[in-house]
């Protein structure tokens, strides 16, 4: 099953110093939000989302269909495809994606400890 780029999505007190804290470690800015309350910062081809009052706790995020880039790649596991084999191994799933629906969606589920994990197509 191929999900796609991974990244972390965390919440954060102050974006700002956030921000200057991951750039301190070597990251940059990837795409900027801030007015949306959220940045994305890249290091070579890790991915930290940093995310003010948006959620609570971190969220593991994939994107089928996108690179570490954020560059559409051919042959992906459309989310429909990864959701179908995710019920047909006893996970469950927060929010399904309608199977009829083509496109962008998205979906959440949990591992055994409750840590969050996004899928998040959005091609």
């Amino acid at each position: 099953m191929k999900l796609g780029a991974f990244s972390i999505s965390l919440s954060v007190k102050d974006l700002e110093v956030s921000k200057a804290f991951y750039v301190k470690l070597g990251f940059d800015v990837f795409v900027d939000q801030s007015e949306k309350n959220y940045l994305i910062m890249k290091s070579g081809d890790t991915l930290v989302g940093l995310f003010h009052g948006m959620f609570t706790g971190n969220i593991m995020t994939f994107n089928p269909g996108w690179d570490q880039s954020a560059q559409t790649i051919d042959g992906f596991d459309d989310i429909r495809k990864i959701q179908s084999h995710l019920l047909s191994h006893d996970i469950s799933i927060d929010n399904k994606v309608d199977e009829s629906s083509t496109g962008p969606a998205s979906l959440m589920i949990s591992d055994p400890d409750g840590n969050v994990i996004l899928l998040d197509q959005h091609v």
